[in-house]
Parts: C-alpha cells; sequence; structure tokens
C-alpha cells in the first residue's frame, strides 16, 4: 500500500484508515454525518493526494488533448480548468478527469487514482503528435479546502485575492511558504472552496498552516466517507461506480461534455448512438420507504420486472432521506416517475428527481 506525504498526520488525528485504489487513506475521524455538515455548512480539509497528474506540453499538446478526450480543449484559455473524459473505442469510459491549461503549450491532467496506471498508458499509446507527458503523480500532494468558509479562512495564507478566481479557473502562485501551489477554485463537494496542488516536501506544513488558520472558522479534517457522501447529493458522477469500461457518457448525461464539433476517440461510434438513442440512461432517485439502496441492488418497475440497477447510494446526511443514482431503461427514466429498490427481500418506493439533490 502506498501511503501519502500526510499519512502520520491523519493517524496522529485518530482517523480510520482503510486501503483505497492502492493507499492508506482517511475513510472518517470523527463520522461522515459530522463530517459532512461541517463542509456543509463551514470547513472542511481533505487530503486526495491518490490522485494522479499528468502535464501534457509541447507545441501539440492541445492537439493530443483535443483527441483523446471528449471536451473541446480548444475553448480553454490560460488559467482555466475543464471537466471531460476519455472515450474508449467501445462507447465507453476510459477514465473522467479535469484538464487545467498553463498555456497553450502546458496543461496539466488530474486523474482518478485506481486509473492512473491505465490513463498514462492509454494517452500514451495515441500520442502521435509532438507532445511530451510526464507522471508526476508521486510528486504532488493535494488538498482539498472545501465549504462555505473557503476564502474567508484561507486568504491569510497568500497574497492571490481568492475571491478573484472564479469557478473552474486556478492560479500558481505561493501558499503559506510553500512556492507554485496551484490554488484552483474546483472541487468534489458541491460546496465551494478550492484544491491546492503541492510538491510533497511542503504538505505537511500546508496541512499545518491550513487547519491553523481555519481554525476560527470551525475547520475539520475530512475523510472520504463524507467526500462521497458530499458528492451524491451533488449528483457527481463516481468512476468505477456511476461510469466505468461499459458506460457511454450519452448514458451518463455527460452529453454536455461530448463535443461532436471535435474530432476525438470514437467520436462516430458516440455520434451514432446519440442519433439512434441510449438504451438505458442514469437517473437520480429518492427513496419514499424505508431502506437505504446500494451499488448493485436492482431497480424494478411497478410489475416487479428487472429495469436497471443501482450504482450509488446512502442515507444523504443533508437531506435526512436515501437517496441514489442508477441506470434504467430507456421510457423508465422521467422525473417524477415512481419505481422500485430491491432492498434485500423487500421492493421499496422511489421517485426520480431531478439533480442536485442538495440544493443550497
Amino acid at each position: 500500500m502506498h501511503k501519502t506525504a500526510l499519512y502520520q498526520k491523519h493517524v496522529d488525528l485518530g482517523a480510520k484508515m482503510v486501503p483505497f485504489a492502492g493507499f492508506e487513506m482517511p475513510v472518517s475521524y470523527e463520522g461522515v454525518n459530522v463530517e459532512h455538515q461541517n463542509v456543509r455548512n463551514h470547513l472542511g480539509v481533505f487530503d486526495v493526494s491518490h490522485m494522479g497528474e499528468f502535464f501534457v506540453e509541447g507545441s501539440q499538446a492541445e492537439d493530443l488533448l483535443q483527441y483523446v478526450t471528449s471536451n473541446d480543449v480548444s475553448k480553454l484559455i490560460d488559467g482555466k480548468a475543464q471537466y471531460t473524459c476519455l472515450p474508449n473505442l467501445k462507447n465507453g469510459i476510459v477514465d473522467d478527469l479535469i484538464i487545467y491549461r498553463f498555456h497553450k503549450e502546458k496543461y496539466l491532467l488530474v486523474v482518478n487514482a485506481s486509473n492512473i496506471d491505465k490513463d498514462w498508458k492509454w494517452i500514451n499509446s495515441h500520442n502521435t503528435f509532438d507532445a511530451k507527458l510526464s507522471d508526476v503523480s508521486s510528486q504532488y500532494s493535494l488538498l482539498a479546502v472545501q465549504g462555505p468558509k473557503a476564502i474567508e479562512a484561507m486568504q491569510s495564507l497568500t497574497d492571490v485575492d481568492l475571491s478573484e478566481i472564479k469557478f473552474y479557473h486556478f492560479t500558481e502562485s505561493q501558499f503559506t511558504d510553500a512556492e507554485n501551489v496551484i490554488i484552483s477554485a474546483t472541487g468534489y463537494t458541491g460546496s465551494g472552496g478550492f484544491e491546492l496542488y503541492i510538491k510533497n516536501e511542503y504538505a505537511k506544513q500546508v496541512w499545518d498552516k491550513v487547519l491553523e488558520a481555519g481554525k476560527d472558522f470551525g475547520i475539520k479534517p475530512i475523510g472520504l466517507a463524507a467526500r462521497d457522501t458530499l458528492r451524491l447529493e451533488m449528483g457527481f458522477c463516481l468512476y468505477g461506480n456511476d461510469i466505468d469500461e461499459t458506460t457511454s457518457p450519452l448514458e451518463a448525461k455527460l452529453g454536455w461534455i461530448t463535443k461532436f464539433d471535435t474530432d476525438f476517440i470514437n467520436k462516430d461510434n458516440l455520434l451514432k448512438q446519440k442519433e439512434e438513442g441510449v438504451e438505458r440512461k442514469l437517473i437520480a432517485f429518492e427513496v419514499l420507504d424505508k431502506g437505504i439502496p446500494r451499488k448493485d441492488y436492482p431497480i424494478l418497475d411497478e410489475d416487479n420486472n428487472p429495469i436497471g440497477y443501482v450504482t450509488s447510494g446512502t442515507q444523504s446526511p443533508s437531506l435526512q432521506k436515501a437517496i441514489g443514482l442508477g441506470y434504467v431503461k430507456t421510457g423508465f427514466h422521467q422525473v417524477n416517475q415512481e419505481l422500485f429498490i430491491q432492498i434485500r427481500k423487500k421492493q421499496v418506493r422511489a421517485k426520480i428527481v431531478k439533480l442536485p439533490f442538495y440544493k443550497k
């Protein structure tokens, strides 16, 4: 098992450590509900240093990224980030990721921890361009400082005016004593805040100073369990659950990052799928009876016929009700439609709703 640069910090704080994507990671400190509500109402800091980072540089860096990703990379300007995916050749998704543009010949890709090796091989196998790739995953730590108090609490640690960094924009600057920190107005919680990409040698001191600066604003360290409930309340897809090598971006409601006026891998097949229509769609649902949906639980119609399956489910700490995502056959995907989740031996009523579940 790999350990992040902050492993000992989590152990000292009494975190429950679990294996995740090849790393020993903190799943919780005080408990998922306390940590979740703290991010929604105040401020939390996550160690997500297990994520992967690749630099793509050179005169044809943009051309390579335009080919291997589904979104339109040419729309990026310096200091802007973009959510996108790597389509495979079978109408599925190799991974979802974020691209950061420093300038026309330098980009950073941030990929899922469990897919680092796979993504690296995939992108390199399609690099017939004048583009140089560097895997710097083992050199960087990543802290997510999330919550409505993030700007106020972190402003004393940098000369950058944090309120000026727009959503999905970033800058590179000093943060505490750490040089060249990428300060990005991104995150996986839906409660605002920043992600800080830091060289490993600065990680411990930045972690300590973030906790110190956030003390008066109610900051807490947050584990992966609350990260999952926070992202699910927003309806953000989790790779390996809601999207994978077998799910099309069009089935997963990611048509907005699939730009057919660009020339990307498997474009023609996905365009055909768009024109002919998909056979299943990702839905969001609230459970109306008692019971918590979990991954792979069957979804049934009113006659108890299987029409799909759950991909993510939890008891929402913010809404105090059970929620989930899942795929159903096209035709059973309309908002307000009722269906049933098979929870052990019971058929539990649920209703399709619009995302996000949690509205500020």
